[in-house]
């Protein structure tokens, strides 16, 4: 019997995490450098992400948040992995509305900042594809709860366990990781 947590976690370790010397989007130095879209973005890795995204989210947040009802974070990064999680719920009797939070207010239309389904009073659930330092997440869940969303857990592809955590959970929002750092690699 297949096990699609360690089908996922092949996935990332072939295409997505890499190891060496790597400067990041923060001005970091890491040994650790993790594209995950080329995971998020692959038909079998979004399947994957949707089946064990989905499972977490049945297993660890609904119980603990049961009237959370929807899904999302900063484009791009958690796009993907919030669609694969949306359509994995489509077969409960209470899917998950998805949406995403652009980085800034469109300029034209309705200039909104947050699009799809997301309506203010809701109970949300926020995803990240990596964090380190938590600041996209944060900044997600800024644009949320401006717009009147209430952000009950944060869905995280890979904590790199780099402070991020603690820095997402600082503001009350609790994180479940589908994988961390020591996850992957052990205790290196």
């Amino acid at each position: 019997m297949s096990d699609p947590k360690k089908e996922l976690l092949d996935i990332l370790l072939a295409k997505s995490i890499k190891t060496g010397h790597f400067i990041l989007a923060s001005g970091k130095e890491s040994d650790l450098y993790c594209d995950c879209r080329v995971t998020t973005l692959d038909a079998k890795g979004a399947n994957l992400i949707g089946q064990v995204g989905w499972q977490l989210v049945q297993d660890e947040i609904l119980p603990k948040y049961p009237e959370a009802v929807a899904i999302g974070g900063m484009t791009m990064g958690a796009d993907p992995i919030s669609l694969a999680v949306g359509m994995y719920s489509a077969q409960s009797e209470r899917p998950l509305k998805v949406f995403t939070v652009r980085k800034e207010a469109k300029d034209h239309g309705r200039g909104k900042r947050i699009e799809g389904n997301f309506e203010s009073g809701q109970q949300i659930i926020v995803v990240d594809d990596v964090i380190t330092t938590g600041g996209s997440t944060i900044k997600a869940i800024d644009a949320i709860e401006a717009e009147g969303g209430k952000v009950v857990a944060a869905l995280v592809l890979v904590d790199r366990e780099e402070g991020g955590r603690e820095a997402i959970e600082g503001r009350g929002v609790p994180v479940y990781p589908l994988f961390t750092r020591k996850s992957i690699f052990g205790d290196k």
